[in-house]
């Protein structure tokens, strides 16, 4: 769902949602990484959804700021010059605004994201 009105958007079974395949991670930097996810909210560069990527390192420079809660799966994310940090199923993340730093996603996750 790609709405922008002053409707409520909603899903219920973020768990276990068909989501569309997004093709290859652009930000991965060892082996090809697959992407998948439904965009739940969308106002111009606000939006919120869940995705879904499989194992496998990346580098993100993140332009917006960026909420995440990880439904299942593992990963470790360490900030450009910062110590490594474990997150996994039941966590929340927040990526400021010009954060930059490597994902290694070590087991295929899922998350809630919102990006504002």
């Amino acid at each position: 769902m790609n709405a922008t009105s002053l409707d409520t958007s909603f899903l219920a079974t973020a768990t276990d949602a068909t989501l569309e395949d997004w093709g290859p991670l652009a930000q991965a930097t060892g082996p090809a990484m697959r992407v998948s996810g439904t965009v739940i909210w969308r106002d111009g560069a606000q939006e919120a959804g869940v995705w879904s990527c499989g194992p496998g390192p990346s580098h993100w420079t993140v332009a917006n700021n960026q909420f995440v809660y990880v439904l299942y799966g593992r990963m470790t994310v360490t900030a450009d010059g910062g110590e490594p940090a474990e997150i996994g199923p039941g966590d929340t993340a927040v990526f400021p605004r010009g954060w930059s730093g490597t994902w290694v996603i070590h087991e295929t996750i899922r998350q809630l994201y919102v990006v504002f």
